[in-house]
């Protein structure tokens, strides 16, 4: 069977492009004589499409999009993912569903069996589980479709396949939207390829592309020999397309190593440049300290969407170092971009001034550092909102995770870019990204770490060095680990409960943070739900 497979970057609810774009693709399969088309899972709609899929009007224009897609299948038939009406059966709603489109209409409709319910899914509140399946008979072959978790890994529930494979397809497909983290590629692969083994049968996963806020997806569609081996592969964080022949011979595809920060600038690159584009901004800004976080920033910003729209101001103040400015002036040079300069020590004395009566008697403290950088978030947010830009956030995963971040100041922003990253993976994306040239300017990178608020401050005067602090977040936030198991395994007992009191202190703090582009398995807000003012030591 000739195969076309269609990798789309989809934008939710928005149906007109949708549509548009799968009939596109059908005719391009059309011209490449291809039999059946196949598009990624909940295409019509986009993914996830939350509770816009509670609303009546958002189902019926997906059910009207799928039959005027139908009607374009005259030549060639289709895959495509629909959110489906329940009308007979009690349960949720809702199935996620597989169209099959032939001839110029629906021939039949597929329900997803296993409904992920995990950190960053709640399909069960939507959607029901299927009661039955069937392969689709087609062109003399019989294809066994399944829909993204329905051919994962083990389930309380019997998997979909050990029913469909009773029916000896020809070949199993499976439409997805799988979110990227950069050690789930591999991890997936191993699961397809260990499937295909399993049922001794060929695998077509199609894989949706593209970010809706958080969530990134990674594409990397492919198919598996019944060997186990990826025969052919599609692009990683772009969309792509390609048509192959499912009897010709196949032989395993000689892949590139997948090399963990060159994944996550990629990812990040794609999470900026979907979020301006879907919510049609064009511009950003950002606060440029002269430090690693920042810079950083302001590279993937570059990337995603051009010098000319990313518009930088550097606040410097009366604690600021004289090499902070000039290696953010450098920053700004190489990128090619635009910059200003405005002092914030008038403003702070203004505050000073105003303070004065009521913080008589007080000492300087984290008070007066804070004002800072208000000030600053107050400056940013102003330029964002003359212009019409969005502020980039550039604090990190272990800035977000300890509440070492004022609110309303350096935690001002739109999208944070950073707050899945923490501060020692910071220092490796920014050493990758200069690994061809110096973009960023080196001094940045081998400075010490510093908020510059106070005279001749360093991370280090408030949180244990980043090696440290990351391996202790990292077994409590990623691992899950009790926090006594955390504790007990420390080099330093003290350190780690001091660590762990301040992630549980700062949940309020994060609590109000603005969508963290997610590039781990468990990112701050969708994938790391902690009640608010809970009490568990």
């Amino acid at each position: 069977m000739r195969i076309a497979v269609a990798q789309l970057n989809l934008h939710i609810g928005n149906f007109e492009k949708n549509e548009e774009k799968i009939i596109a693709h059908i005719k391009k399969a059309e011209t490449e004589s291809a039999e059946i088309i196949i598009f990624p899972e909940l295409s019509v709609c986009g993914y996830p499409a939350e509770d816009l899929l509670n609303f009546d009007s958002f189902i019926q224009a997906a059910e009207r999009s799928a039959e005027h897609i139908a009607k374009a299948c005259t030549k060639v038939a289709a895959i495509v993912g629909v959110p489906h009406k329940n009308n007979q059966e009690k349960g949720k709603p809702l199935y996620n569903a597989a169209y099959f489109l032939a001839e110029g209409e629906i021939k039949s409709k597929h329900f997803k069996s296993l409904l992920p319910n995990t950190d960053i899914f709640d399909e069960s509140r939507y959607f029901k589980s299927a009661s039955k399946v069937s392969c689709i008979h087609y062109q003399g072959k019989k294809i066994a479709l399944t829909i993204c978790e329905d051919l994962w890994e083990n389930h309380p529930q019997q998997p979909p396949m050990e029913s469909l494979i009773n029916e000896k397809p020809d070949i199993i497909v499976n439409i997805s939207a799988s979110p990227f983290s950069f050690n789930h590629i591999e991890r997936r692969s191993k699961i397809f390829s260990a499937k295909a083994l399993k049922y001794n049968t060929p695998i077509c996963v199609v894989n949706q592309v593209g970010a809706h806020a958080d969530l990134i997806f990674d594409g990397g569609s492919a198919f598996y020999s019944k060997k186990g081996e990826i025969f052919k592969q599609l692009a990683f964080f772009k969309e792509d397309f390609l048509t192959f022949d499912s009897s010709e011979k196949m032989t395993q595809l000689k892949k590139e190593p997948l090399e963990k920060y060159s994944l996550i600038e990629k990812a990040l690159t794609l999470g900026i440049k979907d979020y301006f584009g879907k919510l049609n901004f064009k511009k950003a800004t950002l606060g440029l300290s002269g430090g690693i976080d920042s810079a950083l920033v302001m590279v993937l910003a570059v990337k995603a969407l051009g010098a000319k729209n990313v518009k930088p101001l550097l606040l410097p103040s009366q604690f600021s170092s004289e090499h902070s400015v000039t290696d953010a002036i450098e920053l700004c040079k190489n990128l090619g971009c635009d910059y200003h300069i405005i002092q914030i020590t008038p403003v702070y004395k203004a505050f000073e001034q105003q303070l004065e009566d009521i913080f008589k008697g007080q000492s300087f403290d984290v008070t007066e550092e804070n004002i800072q950088s208000r000030i600053r978030g107050t400056l940013l947010m102003a330029q964002s909102n003359k212009f019409g830009d969005i502020l980039l956030n550039s604090s990190n995963k272990s800035e977000l995770a300890v509440g070492y971040g004022t609110l309303y100041g350096d935690m001002a922003g739109g999208l944070s870019v950073l707050g899945d990253l923490y501060k020692t993976e910071v220092y490796e994306l920014s050493r990758f990204l200069n690994r061809e040239k110096e973009i960023i300017p080196n001094h940045i990178i081998e400075k010490p770490p510093s908020a510059e608020l106070r005279p001749n401050q360093k991370d280090s005067d408030s949180l244990p060095d980043y090696d440290v602090l990351d391996n202790i977040l990292h077994a409590y936030i990623e691992l899950e680990k009790d926090a006594q198991e955390v504790i007990s395994t420390a080099k330093s007992a003290t350190v780690a409960n001091r660590v762990i009191k301040l992630v549980n202190q700062s949940e309020y703090k994060r609590s109000q943070t603005m969508p963290i582009l997610r590039v781990s398995d468990k990112g701050f807000g969708r994938g790391r739900k902690m009640p608010l003012v809970a009490y568990f030591p």
